[in-house]
């Protein structure tokens, strides 16, 4: 095995281990052939009466030699992007070369991937293509391979999971992907009751249906009502439709490189929430699932976009799920959370009541909501500061808010706890968070 930074003294081992570089499959210039057509749609859009000017003072001669100019210069505009985009993997690295006219490279050490997912638009799965992003520690947003041949996307991601897990370089193609167990399904009629159960598609589609006829009585202009009503529309469906579309056939399954979530009716994502490297985990219980006894889990993973883990599920199946993300945390149960005290109604009237905490060895763990609860459990390995506030007409009533904060940006907040028990919980979850960090497991794949 070769050592970093002796590798420049060894040249008969670097003949054996040439580094080869591939390109995308064949059919991404047709994909990327599209940049010169947004462009022109983007330029309609933004001034739709330029557009129109322009469109009307043109022959149809004109017209023809336009688009016998346009396609060709989109379609060699496809082929040369696709044409200098490369990609190889190294000993060390996954490496991308792209650009036509600005050439960007782009080095991700191979330890550094948290996640690799694989997604497959509609088109893509006719194609028999699929796209792969890549989740990279201290990266602000994914890059991506997109498209590659789908047998191939898949043994590309085995390999850089089993790279990033620290399998030897001449052995990780022989790894292969990493047997899965699923724990979870989500039926088709459960995800449609509960999302006609959720407040939210209710007020979008009654906005969407109430709006634009209040507009045209007060206005009596239909651009108007257009750009008010379709917006509203499009956000209601995307509430319904779309998220049934979006989260059709949810399925986790449990594998040695973290939980997979296979999603979509017409786009298929194949996700991975790494191990080790989730923050905080949220339970939310909307008003009217409760009489089903059904919950949401979401996730807030640090470098991530994954933030959905269980879109519906009943909440002990829910909590099963749970402990595989949090090993050796048990979700403290309802009556287990203490209310901030009565004077607490000062500073919230009613809605006070929705709050509550508890800390145990694991977790710390804070609600908040009376018509859609949702309970936030942070690791407390997972805990990088800890702050009490405490305004002024909380200071009046002898309350203070705690809030913690994670390695993914987000903070959890313990609202409107007596002042004593605020000031002896920031001393504790600071103590609570030291340790906790001290005889945390590492974050590896495939251990």
């Amino acid at each position: 095995m070769t050592t970093p930074g002796l590798d420049d003294g060894m040249p008969e081992l670097r003949a054996k281990q040439p580094v080869t570089e591939r390109r995308l499959h064949p059919v991404t210039p047709l994909r990327r052939a599209w940049a010169p057509v947004a462009v022109l749609i983007g330029w309609a859009v933004h001034d739709p009466d330029q557009a129109q000017r322009q469109l009307t003072r043109l022959t149809t001669t004109t017209l023809l030699i336009a688009l016998a100019v346009l396609v060709p210069a989109a379609a060699l505009y496809g082929f040369l992007t696709w044409w200098y985009t490369h990609f190889a993997v190294t000993e060390s690295e996954l490496r991308i070369r792209t650009g036509l006219v600005f050439r960007r490279a782009v080095h991700i050490r191979l330890e550094r991937i948290q996640a690799v997912d694989v997604t497959q638009p509609l088109l893509a799965r006719v194609a028999g293509v699929a796209k792969l992003k890549l989740d990279v520690i201290g990266a602000d947003k994914k890059d991506e391979l997109a498209f590659l041949g789908e047998r191939e996307a898949r043994a590309l991601r085995a390999e850089l999971l089993a790279r990033a897990a620290g399998f030897a370089p001449e052995t990780a193609h022989e790894v292969g992907e990493a047997p899965a167990r699923e724990l979870l399904r989500t039926p088709p009629r459960d995800l449609a009751i509960a999302l006609v159960l959720t407040g939210a598609t209710w007020g979008a589609l009654v906005a969407a249906l109430v709006v634009p006829p209040v507009l045209w009585f007060a206005t009596h202009s239909l651009w108007t009502v257009l750009a008010t009503g379709v917006p509203l529309l499009g956000a209601a469906g995307a509430s319904s439709v779309g998220r049934f579309v979006g989260e059709y056939d949810w399925t986790v399954g449990e594998s040695p490189d973290g939980l997979r979530i296979d999603h979509g009716l017409l786009d298929r994502t194949h996700e991975t929430v790494p191990p080790g490297r989730v923050q905080t985990v949220r339970i939310v219980e909307p008003l009217l699932w409760r009489r089903r006894g059904w919950v949401r889990v979401e996730l807030d993973v640090a470098g991530s976009s994954n933030s959905v883990l269980v879109p519906v599920a009943p909440r002990a199946l829910a909590e099963a799920v749970v402990a595989r993300v949090l090993p050796g945390v048990t979700v403290p149960p309802p009556d287990a959370l203490s209310r901030p005290p009565r004077r607490a109604g000062r500073c919230v009237p009613l809605w006070w009541r929705g709050y509550g905490l508890a800390v145990t060895d694991a977790v710390f763990a804070s609600r908040e909501g009376l018509l859609s609860r949702s309970l936030a459990l942070v690791p407390h390995a997972k805990v990088q500061s800890v702050r009490l506030v405490q305004g002024p007409w909380q200071r009046l009533w002898r309350l203070a808010d705690v809030h913690v904060d994670t390695g993914a940006g987000k903070t959890v907040t313990a609202r409107l706890r007596d002042a004593e028990e605020a000031a002896g919980l920031l001393r504790s979850q600071a103590e609570r968070s030291r340790t906790g960090r001290r005889d945390a497991l590492p974050d590896r794949w495939m251990a």
